[in-house]
C-alpha cells in the first residue's frame, strides 16, 4: 500500500517494534575496552543524550506544531532519526552497563592480551599488525581486531617467536608472531 493511504502515526509505529538488541560478545562476559574506546564509548553516549537526541526532539516539536507546514515527508525522516538516536542509545547502555577497562600492563607485553599491538608474519612472508580491542572499537583495515575475532583469539596468550593458525572463512592462515608492544 501506498504510504499516501496511511498516517504518520501508523507508519512510525513499526519503527518502534525493532528486533531485539544483539550484543556483540559472548553471553555473561564483560565489555572489555581500551582505554581510548572507554573514553570514545562515553563521548558518543554524551553527544547523543546531550545534543542529538534533544536536537531531534525540538525539531519533532517544531515540525509538528499546527499550522506549519514543511516538506511532507520531513517529520517522518525526524521521528526514524529518533528512533535510530534512541536504539544506539539503548545499545551504547546496554554496552556501557557491562563495559571494563582493560590498561596495559606497566611492565608490557610478555604475552598477547587484550590491548597488545602484536606483529606477525604469514607463511608467504607478509608482515602485519594487529592491536587486539574491544568489539566496538575493531577497525580491521587499521589492524584493529577485537577480542571475539578468530585472529584475536588464535594470537592470545601466545609469545613472541610462537606459531599460531587462523581458521578463516577463506582458508586456515598460519601466523609466526614476530613482536608485542
Amino acid at each position: 500500500m501506498s504510504r499516501a493511504f496511511i498516517g504518520d502515526d501508523q507508519y512510525d509505529a513499526a519503527d518502534d517494534e525493532a528486533p531485539e538488541l544483539k550484543i556483540p560478545i559472548p553471553p555473561g562476559s564483560r565489555n572489555y575496552l581500551t582505554p581510548d574506546g572507554a573514553a570514545a564509548l562515553a563521548d558518543e553516549l554524551r553527544e547523543l543524550e546531550t545534543e542529538r537526541r534533544p536536537r531531534l526532539l525540538a525539531e519533532i516539536k517544531r515540525l509538528g506544531a499546527p499550522g506549519y507546514e514543511a516538506d511532507p515527508d520531513a517529520l517522518s525522516r525526524a521521528r526514524r532519526e529518533l528512533g535510530r538516536v534512541n536504539r544506539r542509545l539503548e545499545y551504547l547502555g546496554r554496552m556501557a552497563s557491562i563495559a571494563e577497562t582493560v590498561n596495559p600492563p606497566e611492565a608490557g607485553y610478555d604475552r598477547v592480551r587484550f590491548g597488545a599491538s602484536v606483529t606477525v608474519e604469514e607463511a608467504g612472508g607478509a608482515v602485519s599488525t594487529y592491536r587486539i580491542v574491544g568489539v566496538d572499537e575493531a577497525d580491521p583495515e587499521r589492524g584493529l581486531v577485537g577480542w571475539t575475532s578468530p585472529i584475536a583469539r588464535a594470537l592470545m596468550g601466545k609469545r613472541a617467536g610462537d606459531e599460531a593458525t587462523v581458521a578463516l572463512p577463506d582458508g586456515a592462515r598460519s601466523l609466526v608472531i614476530v613482536s608485542i608492544e
